[in-house]
């Protein structure tokens, strides 16, 4: 009996653990109004990728990472660098 229900928990949190929890920029994935607005939640903007360099200059702050949030902000990317509303 005890090895069944030692299975059956097991089972049970790893099925549980193998939906994880979603990060708060892909649960989200909001599309902001203008870049005002996403700045003010991202200050440094939003990159698609951690390896996506600035093509437009010297910025304050260093942007958060997340594809799915910079796909539904990707119209705001104006130099098409990969980081929308960079600072």
């Amino acid at each position: 009996m005890k090895k069944v229900l030692s299975v059956i928990i097991s089972a049970g949190l790893a099925i549980g653990l193998s939906f994880g929890v979603a990060d708060k920029a892909d649960a989200a994935a909001k599309v902001y109004k203008n870049c005002t607005e996403l700045n003010k939640v991202y200050k440094g903007g939003v990159a698609k990728s951690s390896t996506t360099k600035n093509k437009g200059g010297k910025t304050k702050y260093k942007p958060f990472v997340s594809k799915a949030l910079y796909d539904a902000n990707k119209s705001k990317d104006r130099d098409k660098d990969g980081i929308a509303c960079e600072r």
